[in-house]
């Protein structure tokens, strides 16, 4: 295979700014995972419930914005939803060491700091979703999400192995310089993208309605079998994963006495797991079936969680550490099918609703999850709680097993049954812009 058969859309110039802004921004946010709570747990000494309300304070933008951040998206253009919410974020987070230098860093300023950082995500999330078919057009999906997703595993090790060192080096507190630099050039680079989809048409005396925007996006992620099960098996899944990760780094700390090296070695370890998912998916998919595989590698992959809780102090806790391996193995082949699956099956006017629903609905429990994890290692403890999450992620499949994902291949076949063509331009290069495509897609 040649060199150029092998770099695909890496040879556009738009799409490999964006493949390098999404490095960027994954590596910001890879280090926020680490350093956040360790601010908290380790810097403000704060205790397990108060860990839980922060976890929860970092996803609970999908509550507040979660909806109507679709329905405004599919008003503009994407890519400078992209920018400011990359910016913006990249400001937040200077502001945390700096109010740590200044002696005035408290856990409620965390907590404020993590709300907001959440709505500018969901934002930033939305519109990258929406922006991709635009960019690479309809044809290029699994392509295109294959190699981001590569890219963001490749950061997920990365991330926490660098975070480790300077986290010990630095301080938790000085370490978020780090990610604002890394969302700042981001935004630089995803600004930089020549490329613009066209402006979202509307009737020439439409006067946008938000509610009626919200409630066509909302009803049609309910009404449609697939997508209805893969939501309420997100649901679960990410009620589980939160409660599971809520009380994690307080295990390893804690229970497992690891040093943020050690636990930065570790978290890097499941970013391995997630680069390996990242370039089996499309042969896995091919082989398996791109419906299928959705919920076959979360059946196969999230009883391995329940290695943790085993752990001990010593080298136990690595080899635990494959679960979590495995976990983000799993989920990066099952997320790549997903997306492209997804938006096989949603129409380009739809689009940003559909994402936001989506993202609204399966990150609801999150926030909730991020609670239940600081209440329940509160009273059960860390070990306990990780048990809870475990099980409650290896349930998550069983939604799509009772939807008709658990037979289907494709989401070509699907979305032609379902109201809607899926092919549209799908085809064209990407160097053709597919203006005024009016398919589908998720």
């Amino acid at each position: 295979m040649s060199s150029s058969s092998r770099l695909g859309l890496l040879k556009e110039r738009d799409f490999g700014l964006l493949f390098a802004a999404t490095a960027l921004g994954q590596l910001g946010d890879r280090i926020i995972f680490l350093a956040l709570p360790l601010v908290a747990i380790a810097a403000l000494h704060v205790d397990e419930f108060q860990v839980g309300l922060l976890a929860a304070m970092t996803t609970g933008g999908s509550l507040l914005v979660g909806l109507p951040a679709g329905a405004w998206v599919d008003r503009m253009r994407k890519r400078p939803v992209m920018v400011f919410a990359d910016l913006a974020r990249a400001l937040l987070l200077l502001a945390i060491p700096l109010a740590w230098w200044a002696d005035r860093l408290t856990i409620w300023w965390l907590y404020v700091a993590a709300l907001v950082h959440g709505v500018l995500t969901v934002f930033f999330d939305v519109a990258y979703a929406s922006y991709l078919p635009h960019l690479v057009g309809r044809g290029y999906l699994v392509e295109g999400n294959a190699k981001l997703s590569a890219i963001r595993s490749v950061t997920s090790i990365g991330g926490p192995a660098a975070a480790g060192p300077l986290v010990g080096l630095v301080g938790a507190p000085a370490t978020l310089l780090a990610s604002s630099c890394g969302m700042a050039l981001s935004g630089l680079l995803a600004l930089s993208i020549r490329r613009h989809e066209p402006k979202p048409k509307r009737e020439p005396r439409e006067r946008p309605q938000l509610g009626q925007e919200i409630k066509e996006g909302l009803l049609f992620v309910l009404r449609h079998p697939v997508l209805r099960g893969i939501m309420l098996a997100d649901a679960i899944f990410g009620l589980s994963l939160a409660t599971y990760q809520a009380m994690l780094l307080v295990f390893l700390e804690r229970e497992a006495g690891l040093q943020p090296f050690g636990i930065g070695l570790l978290l890097s370890g499941m970013g391995c797991g997630a680069l390996l998912g990242a370039l089996l998916t499309t042969t896995v998919s091919r082989r398996i079936g791109q419906g299928r595989v959705i919920w076959i590698a979360s059946l196969a992959t999230c009883p391995l969680t329940a290695l943790m809780p085993l752990a001990t102090p010593g080298w136990s806790v690595y080899v635990a550490a494959i679960g979590l391996s495995a976990l983000s193995l799993g989920g990066v082949i099952r997320v790549v099918a997903q997306s492209s699956f997804q938006q096989a099956l949603t129409p380009d006017r739809l689009l940003g609703r559909m994402s936001a629903t989506a993202r609204f609905v399966s990150w609801a429990g999150i926030p909730l999850g991020g609670l239940l994890g600081g209440a329940l290692g509160s009273t059960l403890g860390a070990t306990a709680t990780l048990w809870i999450g475990a099980a409650g992620m290896t349930s998550s499949v069983i939604p799509n097993l009772f939807s008709p994902l658990r037979t289907s291949t494709s989401g070509l076949g699907l979305g032609l049954g379902l109201g809607g063509s899926a092919s549209g331009r799908g085809g064209e290069p990407s160097n053709h812009h597919p203006d005024g495509v009016d398919s589908i897609q998720p």
